[in-house]
Parts: structure tokens; sequence; C-alpha cells
């Protein structure tokens, strides 16, 4: 079984206009099965301050200790940070900015990525620092908002592709009961 073919069980309970005999409304039950999300809402700004965190040493030491540019001290520290990332994923499961923000790499399997999965990975992350733009309007009740655009990273291409998961590591068990789970209905 795989993380990309679990199903969320929900039941949406939904009013009719018929009432019982104590005036209580009655209640129309359904149930749905919905593709399972391991991952979190906003999860994207914890990633993006995480990939900081892992360039941060590499971008301080070609700065102050090899003494270079600004700008080329950018540019060096992204390889190093993606051959760094490649091996602690591969060897941890995290790296030290997702560590931070208690958050674990997960294969479709619900394992640690491979090294060659890994390294795919960092290799697209590239493509996630692209800014998406979207609209922003407020809700209703919000009238201390105003509207404008709000300026997103795409923070999934790379796990998309790779069919990898970011999760806060507290949900690693549950994906793996629910893996299992539904591994022994399968095969009974």
């Amino acid at each position: 079984m795989k993380i990309s073919e679990l199903k969320d069980r929900r039941i949406i309970r939904r009013p009719t206009r018929q009432f019982d005999e104590f005036g209580n409304r009655i209640y129309n039950e359904f149930e749905y099965e919905f593709p399972y999300h391991p991952t979190h809402k906003g999860n994207e700004r914890e990633r993006l301050f995480a990939k900081v965190i892992d360039t941060s040493p590499f971008f301080m030491a070609f700065v102050f200790i090899f003494h270079q540019p600004v700008f080329i001290s950018i540019v060096l520290s992204i390889p190093c940070v993606i051959i760094l990332g490649t091996f602690c994923e591969w060897y941890f499961g995290t790296t030290l900015g997702k560590k931070i923000f208690k958050l674990t790499i997960l294969d479709d399997h619900g394992n640690q990525p491979g090294f060659i999965k890994s390294f795919l990975r960092n290799i697209l992350c590239l493509a996630n620092l692209f800014p998406v733009f979207t609209d922003f309007i407020p809700p209703p009740n919000h009238t201390w908002e105003a509207e404008g655009t709000q300026m997103n990273f795409s923070m999934y291409l790379n796990n998309k592709i790779c069919k990898t998961y970011i999760v806060k590591e507290h949900k690693i068990q549950e994906i793996r009961n629910l893996l299992y789970t539904q591994k022994t209905k399968a095969a009974q």
C-alpha cells in the first residue's frame, strides 16, 4: 500500500427541510472517501525557512571565511545545500532546517527516501523558488484586512514528481498505522 492510495473516510451531515416531533432538524448523512493528505496546511513557509536555515552556514562560510562577494556566496552555497541535503535526507530523513520545524521526508511507502530519490528532490528544489501570485480577498467578517495580491512559493513540485511527502514528525506513526491497516485489509 502507498500513501498516494490512502483514503480518508468522512461523514458529511446535510440538513433537510424536515423536523422531528421535538422540532429538531433532521439531517442526512453521506459518507465520502477523500484522498488522504499527510501534509499540513501552510507548510510552504516552514519549508522555505528550513531551506534558508540549511543555506545560511554555507553562505556565512563563503562570505566570512573565503571572503567571496555576496552573490557568489549565494551561488556557491546552492550546490553545497543540494549535496548535504541529499545525504541528510537519505541517512536521517530530514535536514537541520527541517528538524528545527519538526518536518520529515517520507516516500510513497512511508519510509525515508532512497539516495537517488533524495538527490532528485534536492535538484528539483531549485524550481520551487519561483513564486506564485494569487489574489487575496478577505472573508466578509474581516473588515480590517485589505484585498491584494499574495506571493507564495510553490514548494510542492519536487515532492509531486518524486512522490515524496513532507510531514510533521508526530504524523509518521499515524501514516504507518494507516498503511499497515490498509495493507492487512488488502491481504484479506
